[in-house]
């Protein structure tokens, strides 16, 4: 008996293989923010920079999950940073929805993005990025609360943003975030 199978398109088939392979690796790159470029073979960037840093504060999830998503309580951080010290900031006050897909400006807009994901008192992911970036570029800023003891302990992981970026970025966590974040929520 004769069938129609095309011999291109069979499971064992080199072609599906290749096309079955190259689907993954596009939507691996996808979830772990890698760059996937069309030269080749399918080849993938495993250069791209990312930032992870754990801090613990003296605070409840919900403190601290509120602290970072009500504007009126995140301006008090901004109000604390280096950044505002260091430079002349527009006065634009800090303007944070918290509907999902709802956009934030802080830093007197030039920090601006989207709420990818607001579960309240365990995770804030958000499409962030500086205004001097290149349009249409964008980072992923994943925040996770963890109950430690009386504390809050906050994994947090920056990546997707331009390259050559992660030591400034980083610094700027610390200063603009974490430590005015701290006084505050003290």
């Amino acid at each position: 008996m004769k069938t129609n199978k095309d011999p291109g398109n069979t499971p064992e088939s080199p072609a599906r293989r290749q096309l079955l392979g190259s689907a993954a690796i596009f939507i691996g790159g996808l979830g772990l923010g890698a760059h996937s470029r069309a030269e080749g073979e399918g080849e993938v960037s495993h250069t791209a920079e990312a930032i992870h840093q754990e801090i613990v504060f003296n605070a409840s999830r919900k403190k601290v999950y509120d602290t970072l998503t009500v504007a009126s309580q995140f301006q008090k951080v901004i109000d604390n940073s280096a950044a505002m010290k260091a430079m002349a900031l527009a006065k634009k006050p800090a303007e944070i929805s918290r509907e999902l897909g709802g956009a934030f400006s802080v830093f007197g807009g030039h920090i601006v993005g989207r709420q990818l994901e607001l579960v309240s008192g365990q995770r804030i992911v958000q499409a962030w990025r500086v205004v001097d970036w290149e349009p249409g570029i964008f980072s992923i800023a994943h925040f996770e609360l963890v109950e430690q003891a009386g504390s809050t302990k906050m994994v947090f992981d920056h990546t997707g943003f331009p390259g050559g970026q992660a030591v400034h970025l980083a610094e700027g966590w610390r200063a603009n975030y974490w430590q005015p974040l701290a006084k505050v929520l003290a």
